[in-house]
């Protein structure tokens, strides 16, 4: 089959990949979506070798229930063993064995086919397009930072950032709470948060110090994280949602000193995300800037990596 191969230094355009037959549903994607994992990846990030790529909606092809066969999936990116403690509790994505697509151990989206459990599959309702159900993984994620710590309506909240998660993020926090502003550094990402009522700044001015509940980082580079030091409370609280490949040393003195509680926030789960775009309670089709066929990936991915991009899509 055909798929975008990183061999760790390269990546190249193969037509002889073979197509997943192992013990697992196989899935045809129909769309993929570019992520900034994906390009920090190719900086070096978790040291992957493999096919790239884990937003997909695909349509399945084999499953052992006969009755999915034909449909519209999407799938959680994490595969744990199923045996260890963490698996058995729940938390399949922190299992030390998993394989993750097309990041971890395991092929990706960038392809014609892929393979999953079928436990990680979610069947995707007709309300939901293919460019909308792309959104379905980063979204979840977007969603998870509700589940891990619980969000008061009279909160400040800053979300540091302006790319494809950050305006997710932003449009999820605003369901809970009013007061969001986003800071980012691209009028044209500014102006589509505005539009969905976030309130934005381009500078962290002298108010802003100190000043915020709960802070977002979700920039995808240390300079983010620096600023979101800057912009929260004294005891207040920042998510961290971005995996850099830099290895540029941190100063976590105010940290220390301000006692700001830190959480890393990843992978979400599914049905939140699902059902929010289901009912139109979220809304990502603004979000999509282009679409590839996936033997146009280099261009894509240049696409992607533009300080003025938003959501990249690649059709197989």
């Amino acid at each position: 089959m055909k798929a975008a191969y990183f061999d760790g230094d390269q990546l190249t355009l193969k037509n002889d990949i073979t197509i997943p037959k192992h013990n697992e549903s196989l899935i045809q994607v129909n769309l993929a979506g570019i992520c900034g994992t994906d390009l920090e990846i190719l900086d070096g990030y978790m040291d992957y070798c493999g096919v790239l790529g884990h937003e997909f909606v695909g349509t399945l092809k084999k499953s052992s229930d006969s009755n999915l066969v034909g449909k519209r999936v999407v799938g959680e990116i994490n595969a744990g063993c199923n045996r260890c403690h963490q698996c058995k509790d729940g938390m399949s994505r922190h299992c030390p064995n998993r394989t993750v697509l097309g990041i971890l151990n395991r092929n990706g989206a960038f392809a014609e086919y892929l393979s999953l459990p079928e436990r990680n599959l979610h069947v995707i309702p007709d309300t939901i397009s293919d460019r909308q159900a792309v959104f379905v993984e980063p979204l979840a994620a977007a969603f998870e930072i509700c589940e891990q710590i619980q969000i008061q309506r009279n909160w400040n909240i800053a979300v540091v950032g302006d790319g494809r998660l950050a305006q997710l993020v932003s449009r999820v926090l605003k369901l809970s709470c009013s007061e969001i502003v986003c800071f980012g550094r691209h009028q044209n990402k500014l102006t589509l948060a505005e539009k969905n009522g976030i309130k934005t700044r381009m500078i962290i001015e002298p108010k802003d110090h100190a000043f915020f509940d709960m802070v977002v980082e979700a920039t995808g580079s240390n300079s983010g994280f620096t600023d979101s030091i800057k912009l929260v409370k004294p005891r207040g609280t920042i998510m961290l949602k971005s995996t850099i490949a830099s290895k540029e040393n941190l100063d976590l003195t105010p940290v220390v000193v301000n006692e700001v509680s830190m959480i890393g926030s990843r992978c979400g789960v599914f049905k939140p995300a699902i059902d929010a775009l289901a009912t139109g309670t979220i809304q990502v089709d603004d979000l999509i800037d282009a679409t590839y066929s996936l033997h146009d990936i280099h261009a894509a991915l240049e696409h992607a990596k533009r300080p003025d991009a938003l959501k990249i899509l690649l059709k197989p």
